[in-house]
């Protein structure tokens, strides 16, 4: 993968806020260097969901031609660059070769090629306040927050990409007794407490025991072997590796309409962090930065704040201390996963510099991450 090559990414969400694709965004200088960096990625690309690819601020070039897509990938087009004849003509190469095709920054007035199916047509929201006439699905993008995206539905959109589900929601002062029960589940844990007081817990709840081996079975964990149960469970992981995906109850928990997006940011940032600690730390602590990416998003998925969330768990001291004041030894992997979720890369070029981590191995944790957080399937 040629340096200087990063990668940030955006969830794309429906009307009902399920989420619908992955929208990846390559910085690079030239696109040819995007191929080969592309290429270099293919093991590691999401499968459950489609991915739309945006070259950001570069026009793509039949260079692009080199790349064959992994199935599901959609490539963007910048409306900007539908008037000139080298894009038009590269449409038309994609469009034979069988590459479904999405339009990017849609202004209302571009000419889409006729007899050319384009899937999706996104928008900046402050400049396209209703998306009529929009050749594809109309996706708003550049929205503030919740509210936000409830107005541009109203106005026509059938989904939007980016960050608002983040911002927006009003703190609660306690804990639901749903959540409360989880965080109960996870001090005993931790605290190691006997296997059938844990059992009695998980029990009074029949959807978390499902929920927990549905997670430990899934794909992205790797075992050879299918858990049948808790018990079963404590004997192949122990209590610690079990303490990581327990972590998962709590972040999927809420039943918000926004929930399953914040669901797998949370365990994307988790999932990176631990990748890329293994950089920095044994391997005995790994699960706590997984833990940590995980928690980050407590306070939006169950609508209150950090404090009162982390008051009542029993969480090691670099936990709380990244959690709840961006200090100590796993803030700087933190404020690098968060990093990746803005469009541009400034601050993630910034924090890898600061961690000494090459363009490389961001790259490839962040595409990990999020073919990892892909296949639990929060929705």
């Amino acid at each position: 993968m040629p340096n200087g090559v990063l990668i940030t990414r955006e969830p794309v969400v429906n009307q009902q806020r399920a989420i619908t694709a992955n929208r990846v965004i390559v910085h690079a200088a030239t696109v040819p260097e995007a191929v080969t960096a592309l290429d270099n990625l293919r093991q590691h690309w999401p499968k459950t969901h489609t991915v739309l690819l945006s070259l950001g601020r570069l026009v793509p070039t039949v260079d692009l031609l080199g790349w064959q897509p992994p199935e599901g990938t959609l490539i963007e087009i910048p409306a900007q660059a539908l008037q000139y004849t080298q894009t038009q003509e590269l449409i038309a190469r994609l469009n034979e070769a069988g590459i479904p095709l999405a339009v990017s920054w849609y202004q209302p007035g571009a000419a889409w090629p006729e007899g050319v199916d384009c899937r999706f047509a996104l928008a900046d929201i402050n400049k396209v306040p209703n998306p009529a006439g929009a050749p594809g699905v109309a996706l708003a993008w550049g929205l503030a927050d919740v509210p936000a995206f409830q107005q541009a539905i109203s106005q026509g959109y059938s989904g939007a990409a980016g960050w608002f589900f983040l911002r927006g929601v009003t703190p609660a002062k306690q804990l639901a007794p749903g959540h409360a029960q989880i965080v109960r589940l996870l001090n005993l844990v931790r605290n190691d407490a006997e296997i059938t007081e844990i059992e009695a817990v998980l029990k009074q709840d029949v959807t978390l025991p499902y929920k927990l081996l549905r997670y430990i079975n899934s794909a992205g964990f790797g075992l050879m072997v299918e858990v049948q149960s808790f018990r079963h469970a404590v004997t192949i992981l122990g209590r610690d590796k079990l303490n990581k995906w327990l972590s998962l109850l709590l972040v999927s928990a809420s039943k918000d309409a926004t929930a399953p997006a914040v669901m797998q940011a949370a365990i994307a940032r988790a999932r990176m962090m631990e990748i890329l600690g293994a950089h920095f730390f044994d391997k005995n602590q790994l699960d706590n930065l997984f833990i940590t990416g995980a928690f980050s998003l407590l306070n939006v998925l169950l609508g209150t704040t950090m404090d009162v969330i982390l008051e009542q768990m029993t969480l090691p001291e670099a936990v709380r201390d990244a959690l709840l004041m961006n200090e100590g030894a796993y803030a700087p992997l933190l404020r690098l996963a968060i990093a990746s979720e803005t469009f541009m890369p400034d601050q993630l070029r910034k924090q890898a510099e600061a961690l000494g981590l090459s363009d490389q191995q961001i790259t490839s944790a962040l595409m990990q991450a999020v073919a990892f957080a892909d296949e639990l399937s929060f929705n």
